[in-house]
């Protein structure tokens, strides 16, 4: 008991001492980084990182400016809706995911029986977040992560991730030197934020590691255990694009607003080819691409809501349906 009272003093002396290096992100920029890092040494080592994993995670981290920099530019203008759909699903980018869908068939096929998650939808995340693996970031996570930290406009949150991201490192699942991703942190083919990761991250290979950098079997996992997290329905599809009839009333557009497919058909409602909707009588909303009757309107179902928990934008699970649909197309 003694030496259990003298673990649990040690553990909190050194969360006291963290603390006492810790500022409001409003205050941040006025503690000298060296100190600041000091303190996320602490609270590391409090959580119960190994200070081996620290010394090589931690050893000549500084702030990155380009990082800063990135992190308060602003768009020079925003893309509308077809002009996004034309940047992120390109004809080349459906070859690809065709090519690479059945490059990896059999592998899809076992994560898809596992997870529940149809094997084009796994693909069409994979082109999207990283370009089927080519655009994975080169910046190293923990500076970029600490260098977010310390500036403090969103301190708190970018803190909580470096500290998963050293959690990740003392799990060994990768080296710090491998551990890359984009300026904002996010990991791997899949993208992850370390959080998700450690929410997430699957080990499909049995090998001990969680490896969405280079893995392909765990990538694929990964983001259909997501999915499946999600709520993702494996016998469903993610929605189809509709048209409107004359003088449609976009008060019955929105999720909030659900109707059994047979309603949304009495409503004057049709597949975009002009046909009947589906039989199969699902509840669906209405999505609206720029909030006009007159622009690409979508029915989704459940699982476009599962989307849009990994990203919650119109566009981008608009985006993941489409390219899931031309992928899977003849």
């Amino acid at each position: 008991m003694i030496i259990f009272a003298n673990w649990r003093s040690r553990v909190l002396l050194a969360f006291i001492s963290a603390m006492a290096f810790f500022a409001p992100p409003s205050q941040a920029g006025e503690i000298p980084f060296e100190q600041w890092l000091k303190g996320v040494r602490q609270e590391a080592l409090a959580l119960g990182i190994k200070a081996s994993i620290l010394d090589a995670a931690l050893k000549d981290v500084k702030p990155i400016p380009r990082v800063i920099e990135l992190d308060r530019k602003q768009p020079e203008f925003t893309m509308t809706f077809s002009q996004y759909q034309s940047r992120v699903v390109p004809a080349s980018r459906v070859k690809r995911g065709k090519q690479r869908l059945n490059e990896n068939r059999a592998l899809l096929e076992k994560v898809s029986h596992k997870y529940g998650v149809q094997p084009r939808f796994i693909v069409a995340f994979w082109g999207i977040e990283t370009d089927f693996g080519r655009m994975t970031g080169g910046y190293s996570l923990i500076k970029a992560l600490s260098t977010l930290a310390y500036d403090g406009r969103r301190g708190a949150y970018f803190r909580k991730e470096l500290m998963n991201a050293l959690k990740i490192l003392d799990q060994g699942h990768i080296d710090v030197n491998n551990m890359l991703g984009s300026w904002a942190g996010a990991m791997g083919q899949s993208q992850f934020m370390p959080s998700s990761f450690l929410a997430y991250a699957e080990d499909f290979n049995g090998d001990g590691r969680k490896d969405i950098w280079k893995t392909k079997a765990d990538v694929f996992a990964s983001t259909a255990n997501y999915l499946a997290r999600a709520g993702w329905k494996g016998d469903q599809t993610w929605g189809r694009r509709v048209r409107l009839p004359k003088g449609f009333n976009i008060k019955h557009a929105g999720l909030k607003v659900k109707k059994r497919l047979s309603q949304w058909q009495k409503i004057g409602i049709r597949r975009a080819n002009g046909s009947d909707l589906p039989k199969h009588d699902l509840s669906a909303s209405l999505v609206l691409a720029e909030k006009s009757a007159n622009g690409a309107a979508y029915l989704v179902y459940s699982n476009y809501r599962s989307i849009l928990k990994w990203n919650r934008s119109t566009y981008f699970a608009v985006a993941v349906g489409t390219l899931a649909d031309k992928i899977a197309s003849r």
